[in-house]
């Protein structure tokens, strides 16, 4: 019998609209032994990402709901601190999929070493992770940045689009952001290099960003969706893409927006200026790890790309700030730290 209590925060209700706390229960149980070929990862960090509520809801999508009852889903970083596996050992630090609790079984399948000596762990869940993949394959492999480029992006302070707009600016684009605070947009153009940012609290959002974008969009990284895409769609250039990585922005609709039907503008503009609207999902894209590691992993060390995180203490303060997350609260790639970090 395990002598160690494992918290975790299960599906509670399946939200209608936007979730609510008593969507999530928290509760206690002893932690799991490990069978033959399993380990038991304590958890250090718990990622937590705007894809999760969709995670929320019944239905068919790119990968299945979480279970009433069941832990909430999410990436971690953890410690080994029991092993019956024969390629891990007693405290490896490693990257995983434990979810919303304090311990996690594995056996081993989709879980990756880390080597805090090669950079911050804490990485491993935002800048050279999911966030940070997203990012690379969606602006060069989906988005096919090609010379001359003008790029625009949304949530571009958040962990997937300050990522894209930097390494654009790397590659030698004019590229401009979308955020909403002013701090925010201070921070993408003083801190990240942007050329420019605006806001899209902004009530002049739309002649905002056709005043920083005087020769139009070439290429649209898609994170929000809403009135941020109505006000880049009249913008876009001929034969311009837009790689769609999320729709924040309708998250929580439970209906149809209110106004003007926009598919036929859509639909005319696709068809007269070529373009070229894809979804992606990162896990389809797996076989660019690598080039994504050496890649953004050098350009950290050289001092080329930067990244921040907003980091809460706690596994009782996950729901507080995914409820945050989706009300656009943080600020840089959010994460949640359950225990102490070895390594700081």
């Amino acid at each position: 019998m395990s002598t160690r209590t494992n918290r975790k925060v299960l599906l509670n209700a399946r939200p209608d609209g936007f979730p609510t706390e008593a969507d999530f229960r928290l509760v206690e149980a002893p932690a799991p032994e490990p069978a033959a070929g399993e380990m038991l990862v304590r958890t250090i960090y718990l990622s937590l990402d705007p894809y999760m509520r969709g995670r929320m809801n019944a239905g068919p999508s790119y990968a299945a709901p979480v279970e009433l009852g069941g832990v909430m889903t999410g990436g971690t970083v953890g410690q080994v601190v029991a092993s019956r596996h024969d390629g891990f050992a007693e405290g490896d630090l490693v990257l995983a999929g434990a979810g919303w609790q304090e311990y996690g079984l594995s056996d081993g399948r989709g879980v990756r070493k880390l080597d805090p000596a090669a950079a911050p762990i804490s990485t491993a869940l935002g800048v050279l992770g999911m966030p940070g993949l997203t990012a690379y394959v969606g602006l060069l492999e989906v988005g096919g940045l090609k010379d001359g480029d003008v790029v625009v992006v949304a949530a571009a302070s958040g962990a997937v689009g300050a990522v894209v707009g930097q390494i654009a600016k790397i590659r030698g684009h004019r590229v401009v952001g979308v955020a909403g605070a002013q701090k925010k947009c201070d921070y993408v153009v003083d801190e990240l290099g942007f050329d420019a940012c605006v806001s899209h609290r902004s009530d002049t959002l739309a002649g905002d960003l056709k005043a920083a974008c005087p020769d139009g969009v070439d290429l649209y990284f898609e994170n929000v969706g809403g009135k941020v895409f109505d006000a880049v769609l009249p913008l876009l250039n001929t034969f311009a893409r837009v790689p769609v990585c999320g729709r924040i922005a309708s998250y929580n609709a439970t209906s149809l927006p209110e106004g003007p039907n926009r598919v036929p503008q859509l639909m005319g503009l696709a068809l007269v200026r070529r373009l070229t609207i894809r979804g992606f999902i990162v896990f389809d894209h797996a076989h660019l790890e690598a080039n994504f590691l050496r890649d953004v992993g050098g350009w950290i060390r050289s001092g080329a790309l930067k990244y921040r995180e907003d980091v809460v203490e706690g596994l009782d303060s996950a729901v507080g700030a995914f409820l945050g997350l989706l009300r656009g609260e943080n600020f840089g790639k959010l994460l949640v730290r359950v225990s102490d970090d070895p390594t700081r």
